[in-house]
């Protein structure tokens, strides 16, 4: 089994003469996080960095060698070969790994929340548009991982890091790679690792694995998160082996009054025991749950405005980030302003002064010019940025009215908010702008070249 990932949910321990170590490495010891059969996390602060980070240290003594020392080494390996690589807004980061004598130790991105097994009883679960949430977020980061050749292989509620705001899980990240299998590595590799109550049949029987294996333990986790109880359980392992290979779970619309049936055909399907009846990639599964709540099927209950899988299927859709990736896609997700706009609203009026240019996701918008229609807008277009691109306020005075003529969702932008994206990203954005301007002189050429056609 993989080692246990540090649950935030422990009450953090007070400082004694022996609860902690003053210094690991060059990291100050803050707090005890956590503690496993064979590893602790600690709460360090990063002086270089100046930021806090969790550090997951190998107990003294446990990577002797012993059949459970051995399997230590082996996800120590296996999370040290990850440092730096995956790079993903919902993938816990890897920063350091240091082969310190007999007490090796991690130096991870420090996730200031719980984890999901806080929401897997029947007394703390979340509302159903919550976990497809959830799910579609866990679904694009774990195909994220595997196009960088891993499986995961332990998929679980207490490896889902889940941060909060008013008591509602804003965001989630993936963590604890110990289990990781790397399909690029030519080390030999342990088989059969894993949580059993999230274990694909395949993964049980030691076979070769895709990405449909950890697909079945994401499925398995979102059933737990809606049910309150495992897709299977039994007190005796031998019990639950019998239960994954020959059993079907227990129809969700059984389990929880208000599970439509396209999400317990969805989660249904995803737990299959014959892989091949499963969805075939990440990117399936992800749309197939972001479909539930922007068809209707799942509620939409009083989250926010715009959902964030909603939000990335948008801009995925746009000509504008055509040329963006996911993890771009995501940070855009994440720092733009999102709004929707009522039939009649104004986006600018002619003589004011802004900075600020819209994207328009969804709906439609005309443009207004002393009283006179001179252009409708739809999906995908932009307004704005020429004041906001302006380089003196004078050139920031809107020139038009721009009004709302089918409710729209829009994504808006100011200079402080692109400086706060990565470098990458924001070069991203300059090629769009190029693209977006380009376009704009060659109407202009056109106007003045073909009038007639043009009008």
């Amino acid at each position: 089994m993989g080692v246990l990932s540090p649950d935030p949910q422990m009450t953090v321990q007070a400082p004694s003469a022996t609860a902690w170590p003053a210094q690991i490495g060059k990291y100050a010891v803050r707090a005890r996080l956590g503690e496993g059969a064979t590893s602790e996390v600690f709460l360090a602060w990063d002086e270089f960095h100046q930021r806090e980070v969790a550090i997951k240290r190998v107990r003294r003594g446990a990577a002797e060698d012993t059949p459970e020392g051995h399997f230590q080494q082996h996800f120590f390996a296996a999370e040290a070969a990850l440092v730096g690589r995956l790079q993903h807004p919902n993938v816990v980061q890897i920063h350091d790994a240091v082969d310190d004598g007999d007490a090796p130790y991690l130096v991870m991105e420090y996730v200031n929340g719980t984890t999901l097994r806080r929401f897997c009883r029947a007394d703390a679960l979340l509302s159903l548009e919550q976990v497809v949430e959830i799910g579609f977020k866990c679904a694009m980061a774990l195909g994220y991982v595997y196009r960088q050749g891993l499986i995961h292989r332990d998929v679980k509620p207490a490896n889902i890091l889940a941060t909060l705001r008013h008591d509602q899980v804003v965001d989630v990240k993936i963590s604890d790679f110990g289990s990781v299998m790397n399909l690029q590595s030519e080390r030999t590799q342990v088989f059969r690792v894993g949580s059993l109550a999230y274990m694909s049949p395949e993964q049980l029987d030691g076979d070769v694995l895709d990405a449909r294996a950890d697909i079945y333990a994401l499925a398995g986790v979102l059933y737990h998160l809606i049910a309150g109880r495992p897709p299977f359980d039994a007190t005796q392992q031998a019990a639950l082996m019998h239960q994954i290979y020959h059993a079907a779970p227990a129809s969700l619309q059984l389990l929880r009054d208000g599970v439509p049936p396209k999400l317990d055909r969805l989660i249904a399907r995803a737990l299959s025991k014959r892989r091949e009846d499963r969805y075939p990639d990440w990117d399936s599964f992800a749309q197939d749950l972001s479909a539930l709540v922007a068809n209707g099927d799942v509620p939409r209950g009083p989250l926010q405005a715009v959902l964030d899988s909603e939000r990335f299927n948008l801009l995925r859709a746009l000509e504008f980030f055509s040329g963006f990736g996911d993890v771009e896609l995501w940070e855009v997700v994440h720092r733009a302003h999102w709004q929707r706009c009522p039939f009649g609203h104004a986006l600018y009026r002619q003589g004011q002064e802004g900075n600020t240019f819209h994207i328009i996701a969804q709906g439609q918008v005309e443009v207004y010019r002393g009283g006179q229609r001179v252009a409708q807008l739809g999906a995908g277009t932009s307004v704005g940025e020429m004041a906001y691109l302006a380089p003196n306020p004078e050139l920031r005075i809107h020139s038009a009215d721009v009004i709302v003529s089918e409710p729209a969702t829009t994504i808006s932008f100011t200079p402080q908010m692109l400086e706060r994206l990565s470098l990458g990203t924001r070069r991203l954005f300059d090629a769009a702008f190029i693209r977006v301007l380009v376009r704009r002189l060659h109407a202009a050429h056109e106007a003045l070249a073909h009038p007639r056609r043009i009008l």
